[in-house]
């Protein structure tokens, strides 16, 4: 779940009303993110084009073929390696087993 800060939310109506500086604020980069909340619910949020383009970017390349190879038994395996590692418990552990 994204957070934001109390100064990255804004009501649909105050988000209107200061949309020119809240844009210069993004672009700018002092503000990372705005949210946009109508009737106190998240209805969107505002990035950069920056962001935005690197985002696409990323999940561009997340749906490439060189992540096709990995088969999900492979990437289960991956993971209880990298927690057995992070335990440090890896030494009375069998990984050729999994």
């Amino acid at each position: 779940m994204v957070k934001y800060s109390e100064n990255e939310l804004f009501s649909i109506t105050d988000f209107t009303k200061q949309i020119s500086s809240l844009l210069k604020a993004i672009k700018n980069n002092s503000l990372e993110k705005i949210g946009v909340l109508k009737n106190n619910r998240l209805e969107v949020v505002v990035l950069s084009t920056e962001e935005y383009s690197r985002l696409k970017k990323i999940e561009e390349e997340s749906k490439s073929a060189r992540w096709i190879y990995w088969k999900d038994e492979e990437l289960d395996n991956f993971g209880k390696i990298a927690i057995g590692l992070s335990r440090h418990d890896y030494d009375s552990e069998d990984y050729s087993k999994w």
